[in-house]
């Protein structure tokens, strides 16, 4: 596992992990990421306009080869290219449940070394692709974890595809939790710089958050980002948490695991600094 010095040195200039960058070091979003194998009830990948930024969301889709021409583009750029450090799926579905997303960062890590690549996922299949995200050359990664417990988990999320089966419930949650947790351990184990978002629900997750800190600060994990809920699909019912509410559990948190407090909760496609 690594420490804690060798994962700051690590994430020396993204943007995400080191709030210090977010305003001089860019990022790019590649969606070449279609498909995803659960239902979160906070997500809905209906709509977009330009204006809208939320997880889920993108303009367009791109193959690898259109992600490539992307990425060669915004480098080419006199105004974005001097500024661009890390390059990132995130969807718009789960960048494991999609082959592209292999294929995509095998041409950018060919073409552009020297960029960070990094990507966000559910952690459903986490376990079994890790080898080869490693292979890969992947420097960071980000995680969703919303719940230790399964019952809050199956208040959640819906439904999971896992191997080609439909699971809901308390399965559904046994299999996305364990999936998450081993996921995080062995990333963290093999070195990536991993983070762990927590989407906070008011009334759902609210009271496991401290303990989701616990577990991933004991697992290896460099830094927790809680979220705030943005109210739609399943749980458009439940309100947003207020600013002062999210600051109150970041600060408590703060005293298990380090808080990302810059997270702009990007869209898939986003490009430039947050």
């Amino acid at each position: 596992m690594a420490t804690t010095c060798q994962q700051l040195t690590k994430v020396q200039g993204h943007p995400c992990f080191s709030a210090g960058h977010r305003h001089t070091n860019g990022r790019m979003h590649l969606a070449v990421a279609p498909a995803c194998n659960i239902k979160c009830g906070y997500c809905t990948r209906r709509h977009d306009c330009a204006n809208e930024s939320r997880p889920g969301v993108t303009s367009r889709l791109l193959t690898p080869h259109e992600a490539l021409n992307k990425v060669r583009e915004v480098m080419a750029s006199p105004l974005m290219g001097p500024t661009m450090r890390v390059v990132g799926i995130a969807g718009p579905g789960d960048p494991l449940a999609n082959q592209q997303t292999f294929e995509t960062f095998r041409l950018v890590g060919e073409e552009f070394p020297g960029l960070i690549t990094c990507m966000s996922t559910n952690g459903l299949l986490l376990p079994e692709s890790l080898d080869r995200l490693a292979a890969l050359g992947l420097h960071s990664l980000t995680v969703t974890v919303n719940a230790v417990e399964a019952a809050t988990a199956a208040r959640i999320y819906r439904h999971i595809w896992y191997h080609g089966k439909r699971y809901s419930g308390l399965e559904a949650a046994d299999i996305l939790l364990a999936s998450q947790y081993e996921g995080v351990q062995r990333a963290c184990e093999l070195g990536l710089v991993v983070k762990v978002n927590t989407v906070l629900i008011p009334g759902i997750n609210d009271a496991e958050i401290p303990l989701i800190a616990e577990r991933i600060k004991g697992l290896g994990v460099l830094v927790m980002n809680v979220m705030p809920l943005i109210p739609q699909a399943d749980l458009s019912h439940i309100p947003a948490p207020s600013p002062e509410y999210l600051t109150q559990v970041r600060d408590d948190n703060e005293r298990i695991i380090g808080q990302m407090r810059h997270c702009k909760q990007c869209r898939a496609d986003a490009v430039g600094l947050l």
